[in-house]
């Protein structure tokens, strides 16, 4: 168990550092990656200086996240920032280009895990293979999904659950209905 959480709310910089340090990067990796000094990465991350859209964009781009999921989204009362996140202030993550809607479930990225629901589209699949460094815990809500996970083939039913450990894995929804799923990613990729 963590004992290091920031007492303070979520923060762009908060979110920043833990993306960072989830990929492995020091201040120095990245920073060099961004064309960008130590000191100035330093204060964004430290919530001393704002990144201009521009800077979010590399940020976003270095990272392997979309951009859109480094702003905030949905203020909350001031008592439940940090603890709850409403429907309706969910960050959405990526983009549904493949069929795939995700919404950060997690109030942000600081913790050892991430939780995602993810919806996947009628007639969508993933095209290419995914391998990360994670372990994965997936829960179906509803629908069916077809999972390829090490090479082998499954389909998932609602109240059916599958674990990914850094193995090679892919999907696809072929049926009628949407599929809903929870996930919870550690550590957080997104």
């Amino acid at each position: 168990m963590r004992h290091d959480l920031p007492s303070q709310p979520h923060t762009l910089g908060a979110d920043l550092r833990a993306l960072r340090k989830a990929r492995g990067l020091t201040l120095s990796d990245l920073a060099e990656q961004l064309g960008r000094s130590v000191g100035w990465l330093s204060q964004v991350e430290r919530d001393k200086s704002e990144p201009s859209i521009s800077d979010l964009r590399r940020l976003a781009a270095v990272l392997g996240v979309s951009v859109s999921m480094l702003f905030r989204h949905g203020a909350a009362p001031a008592h439940e920032v940090g603890h709850i996140v409403r429907r309706s202030a969910r960050r959405t993550i990526g983009s549904s280009v493949a069929g795939l809607v995700e919404e950060l479930l997690s109030p942000d990225l600081t913790d050892d895990f991430e939780m995602v629901h993810s919806t996947f589209q009628p007639a969508s699949r993933i095209e290419e293979t995914v391998t990360r460094p994670t372990q994965e815990v997936g829960y179906l809500i509803s629908g069916q999904l077809d999972l390829w996970i090490a090479g082998r083939a499954h389909t998932v039913g609602p109240g059916d659950s599958f674990r990914i450990r850094g193995e090679p894995f892919r999907w696809s929804n072929p049926y009628a209905e949407p599929a809903e799923a929870i996930w919870v990613i550690a550590p957080p990729v997104y």
